[in-house]
């Protein structure tokens, strides 16, 4: 790697001190007048600087379009999705102000599209019927300690009685049989029936354990005097009978603590073809900061988030069912920060990379591992350098998908934390025993990284800063390429403009690469300046479209089945070399769970190209993908789009 990096860089080095020398023998002492900013201009314009190392450009909508965007996917339509919701802004949300746009990339148009819940932090992936899957999202904003003026937080409701549920409204009130002291649900909540407990040896009944509900509580009044300090059970007021004996409260302290935000159980499908929200069954938990991604049976896993009371989801996830549209509990609990990076392997179980986006305890649910799903097993997985630095951190399965090999890039420390890692790190889960080791190091520690699998096996690694959230004007304005076959990451051009916490990229057909957002605390290194969301999109073209022509690839079959080959026009069969499947994008909060490139077995005539897509479906997902093919020069033809029934 370094010996071509070397390479790579003395080439760069000569190819400016070229210039240099010829504008001074023109010129003389005008070089020297010749501004940095001017010089740097002219160099990156410059046709070879290009070809090597590629170009980025700012897209800036006009003003009444823009937005905080949080979440972006690209449909099969060939626009994009961009998702602010709220937009990570207290005075949207209040208002009731929640933004999506539909950008087309090519013509260049925007289209405002009616947003009918707050999907800001909310979960998304691709549906084999080409929708997206959106769930969760904001139910209220964060309240620091200092802005919350009424104590509150959370209310466990037991319920002793085996034979039936129990409803509370939302109102009802739980006074303490210690402290006194009355507080106030914000919602309704069910709580299950007990359930009977027997002596597995002599079927003798043993006890009721009690179901459970929780519930958000605060004081009626405002002010430190209605805190509490230790736990307490409380009655609750308004029942009677059996129901008064069977129901109580117990609640841990009761303060005004910060409180975090809560998510929403509701979900939707946004329709590319219609383009609009479609309302489908809510999810059984309400969560903020979730992720959502494909198992074996094409349905959909809903994992992690903060609940409606602004708690991590005790480990219960569930999966929804494309075809019902309804939503049911897996087998067992599973615990994982907000935000985990899961996806699919070819065997059918889910690997886990330890890579997450924030909120959950330190040392809960963090190891990286091997899940089976179905019998709620989880094999841990060892050799990971920084293994406390995987928040923030990015993941992605390396191209070709058949490899099962992923990088997990950089990350930082847990919460606020100011530390950050260089490290990427590879592991081969096709290896009998599989065990990271550590790939090529960044150049700076790295938080929120953003990364695309491009169509020559090349994985665009941009952006990100060196802490949390950009503090101390820490954004990194470096970009590089990493080559999965030969395992080299080199420096290309450096971005324009920088991002952390709240960005993302998502490939386009045409081979180019978007990225959006961004959300700095701060803007300047003393950290006094409040930062501003970044809402300019830009737009990178990578080095192999500046090389020759892109190979045509027309016609073929727009489905094409798992184990079935499909046959293209091109005018440019002769020159090429690979055809990859590369499965869209849907991008927010470093976790990008459903891009992967696929290898598809090519044939040539002189005048045609033929694919052969593999069987298996673990691989293979159902839905639609970009086919692509690459030519001897490393340079892809735009995408054909084919769904895989």
């Amino acid at each position: 790697m370094k010996d071509r990096a070397g390479r790579r860089r003395a080439r760069r080095l000569a190819i400016g001190t070229a210039v240099v020398l010829a504008l001074a023998g023109m010129n003389g002492p005008w070089v020297y007048r010749f501004s940095t900013e001017k010089y740097h201009d002219y160099k990156i314009n410059r046709p070879e600087y290009k070809a090597e190392n590629g170009k980025w450009e700012v897209v800036n909508f006009p003003e009444e379009y823009r937005q905080n965007t949080i979440h972006a996917a690209l449909l099969h339509t060939g626009k994009v999705l961009l998702v602010a919701g709220s937009g990570n802004n207290a005075d949207n949300f209040d208002a009731k102000k929640f933004d999506t746009r539909l950008w087309d990339p090519v013509k260049g148009t925007i289209k405002k599209i009616d947003t009918p819940k707050d999907l800001f932090c909310t979960g998304h992936t691709q549906l084999a019927n080409g929708n997206l899957l959106i769930a969760g999202g904001t139910k209220r904003y964060e309240k620091l300690k200092g802005d919350v003026t009424k104590a509150g937080g959370l209310m466990v409701v037991h319920n002793e009685n085996p034979d039936k549920p129990i409803t509370l409204p939302a109102g009802t009130k739980f006074t303490g049989k210690e402290n006194g002291k009355t507080f106030v649900s914000k919602d309704p909540v069910v709580v299950e029936r007990a359930t009977k407990v027997f002596d597995e040896a002599t079927g003798k009944f043993l006890r009721n354990d009690p179901g459970l509900g929780r519930i958000y509580v605060e004081a009626q009044k405002k002010g430190a005097k209605y805190e509490t300090g230790t736990q307490d059970n409380y009655r609750v007021q308004g029942l009677s009978g059996a129901d008064s004996r069977n129901t109580y409260g117990i609640a841990e302290k009761l303060a005004l603590d910060k409180k975090d935000f809560q998510g929403i159980r509701d979900a939707f499908e946004f329709d590319p073809v219609a383009e609009k929200y479609i309302t489908v069954d809510p999810m059984n938990e309400a969560r903020w900061y979730p992720t959502l991604t494909t198992m074996s049976d094409g349905k959909i896993l809903s994992l992690s988030g903060l609940d409606e009371i602004g708690q991590l989801v005790p480990g219960k996830n569930e999966v929804y069912d494309p075809k019902t549209k309804k939503w049911t509990y897996t087998k067992g609990v599973m615990q994982f920060p907000t935000y985990p990076a899961i996806s699919l392997m070819q065997n059918g179980k889910m690997f886990y990379s330890g890579a997450n986006a924030g909120y959950g305890p330190a040392d809960k649910g963090r190891d990286p591992g091997i899940w089976d799903v179905a019998t709620n097993k989880f094999t841990k997985l060892k050799g990971l350098s920084d293994p406390n630095m995987l928040e923030t951190a990015g993941t992605v399965l390396l191209p070709p998908a058949q490899d099962e090999k992923y990088m997990v890039i950089g990350g930082g420390g847990v919460g606020e934390s100011e530390l950050s890692s260089k490290k990427t790190r590879l592991i081969d889960l096709l290896s009998p025993n599989p065990e990271f080791t550590d790939g090529p190091s960044l150049e700076k520690g790295t938080r929120y990284p953003q990364y695309s699998i491009l169509p020559d096996d090349t994985v665009m690694i941009s952006g990100g800063s060196e802490d949390y959230r950009g503090r101390g004007d820490s954004n990194i304005l470096q970009a590089h390429m990493y080559d999965a076959k030969t395992g080299e990451l080199n420096r290309v051009a450096d971005p324009l403009v920088g991002r952390n916490y709240h960005s993302g990229s998502i490939l386009l057909p045409d081979g180019r690469v978007m990225f959006f957002g961004s959300d700095s605390l701060y803007a300047d290194k003393a950290n006094t300046k409040p930062g501003k969301f970044e809402q300019r999109i830009e737009i990178y073209t990578p080095p192999y479209l500046y090389r020759d022509a892109q190979p045509s690839l027309t016609g073929g079959p727009q489905t094409i089945a798992r184990g079935a080959s499909g046959t293209f026009k091109s005018q440019h069969a002769s020159t090429i070399k690979t055809a990859r499947l590369i499965r869209p994008s849907a991008s927010t909060h470093v976790t990008d769970v459903d891009q992967r490139s696929i290898a598809l077995d090519l044939k040539k005539t002189k005048d045609s190209i033929t694919v052969t897509v593999p069987k298996n479906r673990n691989l293979v997902e159902s839905g639609w993908y970009m086919l692509f093919v690459t030519d001897d020069q490393g340079t892809p033809s735009k995408a054909q789009w084919v769904k895989v029934p």
